[in-house]
This record gives C-alpha cells, sequence and structure tokens, in this order.
C-alpha cells in the first residue's frame, strides 16, 4: 500500500508520516529530507532554495525524480510530500491543513538548522506565507495543479486543533474502511 501524505507547511505531515510508518510497519521518505539535501549542497536555506526553484526548475525536477524513485521502490510505503498525489494517482492521498498561525507556533518551536531564518515568530509566519505562494506558483507553472485543493485527495484532515495521536487515527480509520471496501 503507498500512502502520499501532502499538507501546508506545518501541519504536521512529517511527524504524522513517522508515526503513520511506524504503526503500519512501513517505510517513511519525506521530500523535505531531499530539499534539505539539495539546500545544503548549494548552501542554502529551504527558503532560499524555495526561491531559487522559482527560477531554476531542475531544483524541483531533481526532487521530483528521487520522489519517484523512491514510489517505485517500495510498495509499503509513506511519502511525505506535496507532489506525491500527482506522481502516484493510484495511493491512498491525504491532504494535512492548518491555519497559518498554528503553522508557524509548530515550525517556529521546532528551531531547525535547515530554517535559521525562522528566527522570530513573525519571521517564521512570513517565511510560511511566501513559501505557500512560491509552491502554488510552481507547480501549477510546472504540472498545472493546485497542490492545496481537496478535491485531489480522498482524505482531507484539517489539523489545527488536532493532536498527532488524534490525526493518526482519523487516517488509520480511513485505510481500514478503504481496505475494506
Amino acid at each position: 500500500m503507498i500512502i502520499t501524505l501532502s499538507g501546508e507547511p506545518g501541519s504536521g505531515k512529517t511527524s504524522v508520516g513517522k508515526a503513520l510508518a511506524e504503526k503500519l510497519g512501513f517505510s517513511y521518505h519525506s521530500v523535505g529530507e531531499i530539499m534539505d539535501e539539495i539546500a545544503a549542497r548549494r548552501h542554502v536555506s529551504v527558503t532560499e532554495l524555495q526561491k531559487l526553484a522559482e527560477k531554476d526548475k531542475e531544483i524541483d525536477r531533481e526532487a521530483d525524480e528521487k520522489q519517484k524513485k523512491l514510489l517505485a521502490s517500495d510498495d509499503n510505503i509513506i511519502m511525505d510530500s506535496r507532489l506525491g498525489f500527482f506522481f502516484m494517482p493510484s495511493s491512498i492521498k491525504i491532504l494535512l491543513l492548518v491555519n497559518e498561525n498554528k503553522a508557524a507556533k509548530r515550525i517556529f518551536s521546532q528551531k531547525r538548522e535547515s530554517e535559521k531564518e525562522n528566527s522570530t515568530f513573525e519571521e517564521t509566519l512570513k517565511n510560511i506565507h511566501e513559501r505557500r505562494e512560491s509552491e502554488l506558483t510552481r507547480y501549477k507553472k510546472y504540472y498545472n495543479i493546485n497542490v492545496y485543493d481537496p478535491i485531489s485527495f480522498d482524505l482531507v484532515i484539517e489539523t489545527t486543533e488536532q493532536t498527532v495521536d488524534e490525526t493518526l487515527n482519523i487516517i488509520l480509520d480511513h485505510i481500514e474502511k478503504s481496505v475494506s471496501q
């Protein structure tokens, strides 16, 4: 079973994806990790890489190719990716949504090394907004899709007031119902 987990920055994709993989005994892969690797190689932050990707399609192409290989390499996989649903339409497609203030609180509290520019809550909020707009623009331009359009997904969860465990349980219930049909 392939599960593609998409969502807005700060919606809990990574936390939920890792918990789901552990619960199901699946492998977990994240395009965020791929982007972190590309950013490190280029000696830029992830936010700077997002801006570069608006002008350099090769950045997204590299991440997309690695993602496609991962999706083809395993039958039991959780793919944390905004484009996973697009590259693997037969997957169970899940979208996580969150309001920007809660997202900023979550991201700011993580203090990720690859996101040094998130030095204040306000900067984090601004960066989330810019990242979301950048992705919407790029993916519309490159693939003619809106990665946040609920119509493309089997399950949409608003995680603003949800814990990881609550979100995980909603997903597991959905999977159980999908498999039994």
